[in-house]
């Protein structure tokens, strides 16, 4: 009887000891959507080109159709292993709340029930950042745009968009979201480049006034930076690393440096590959607590759907638009995204 006594009591100890961890995933994306803009001429914003009488014969139907492209990538990216949409999504080249407000709304994606933030930027294509967010896993706290002040060779404004800052807390934990979208090498790699390194250099301090009020801040920067995750806005100005044996507690690491170094790109230009598409975060979204969210993995999100299928651009991002022809296709950029996990208790 005794040697059964210790048979049945350890039997508990021994299948607790078997038992295998769960976690709950979070999923961050960001995707440069390429100009979503309604059909209505607004006089405060330069879109005269994006509406049925413009030079992009941009009509009704077309704008229906690339509400339901988008909304239904949004749907997808992550569900693979969530079974659901991402939890917060980062955006850029939306011309305003309205359009926002329509692809929330589509079918695809109005069970999600996700909530909006959005300011209006002095871009001068008229086109900003935004941030959707579900309602059931993120409570928004605090919201602002930081105006990135850039200046031409003669002295004048050139008006970019807008950094915009969102904290909040995912499932009751407090983190800290920046969305980006930086200047565009248009002129050139070389002349635009300046810009990038202002852009960078806003981003630092955004990122240091936040860890002067909450020095443990968990801080995600997202966006398309119109840079690799090698150039020298990121490895000289933020000073990111790309591999997490290098990091300390002031490090910030970027994910995608590994991605980029396997060749893998968000966009192709005269048959290169660019990862302008990143995340980059503090060292303590590493640190492995039980109690909080760790990142796990990243990666760029390019289902065969989103590929051109065939021709020169073969498997390039299959676009809305090529110049001013019309394709028909999602956009000129894949979306990224990333896990978050923290272990179930």
């Amino acid at each position: 009887m005794r040697v059964l006594f210790y048979i049945l009591f350890l039997i508990p100890f021994f299948l607790l000891g078997q038992t295998k961890k769960t976690y709950k995933i979070r999923t961050i994306a960001f995707y440069n959507i390429e100009n979503l803009f309604d059909t209505k001429n607004d006089t405060l914003v330069f879109d005269d080109e994006r509406t049925p009488n413009g030079n992009y014969n941009w009509t009704h139907k077309r704008y229906q159709k690339k509400i339901e492209h988008i909304s239904k990538v949004l749907s997808e990216i992550g569900q693979d292993l969530t079974n659901t949409s991402p939890d917060i999504i980062g955006l850029c080249e939306v011309e305003k709340r309205a359009v926002l407000d329509d692809l929330v709304q589509h079918q695809n994606l109005q069970n999600k029930d996700y909530g909006i933030i959005h300011l209006d930027s002095p871009d001068e294509r008229g086109i900003d950042v935004a941030f959707l967010y579900k309602k059931a896993s993120f409570i928004p706290n605090t919201f602002k745009n930081h105006q990135l002040l850039l200046f031409n060779e003669e002295g004048f404004r050139d008006y970019t968009r807008d950094q915009l800052v969102v904290s909040g807390f995912l499932d009751e934990e407090l983190l800290f979201f920046i969305v980006n979208h930086w200047p565009s090498r248009s002129g050139g790699e070389s002349r635009s480049k300046p810009y990038r390194r202002k852009a960078a250099e806003l981003n630092n301090r955004i990122i240091d006034s936040i860890k002067r009020i909450s020095p443990l801040a968990k801080i995600i920067s997202m966006g398309d930076f119109n840079d690799d995750p090698r150039d020298t806005s990121f490895k000289k100005i933020l000073k990111t690393k790309g591999k997490i044996r290098q990091l300390d507690s002031l490090s910030l690491f970027n994910p995608m440096e590994k991605l980029y170094n396997k060749g893998i790109g968000s966009l192709a230009y005269r048959d290169k590959w660019n990862l302008f598409d990143q995340f980059f975060f503090t060292s303590n979204l590493i640190t492995n607590k039980k109690d909080s969210y760790t990142f796990w993995k990243a990666a760029v999100y390019s289902p065969n759907y989103l590929k051109t299928a065939n021709g020169k651009y073969k498997n390039y991002p299959f676009r809305t638009y090529v110049g001013t022809t019309y394709q028909g296709g999602y956009a000129d950029h894949f979306p990224i995204y990333l896990y978050l996990i923290k272990e179930n208790n």
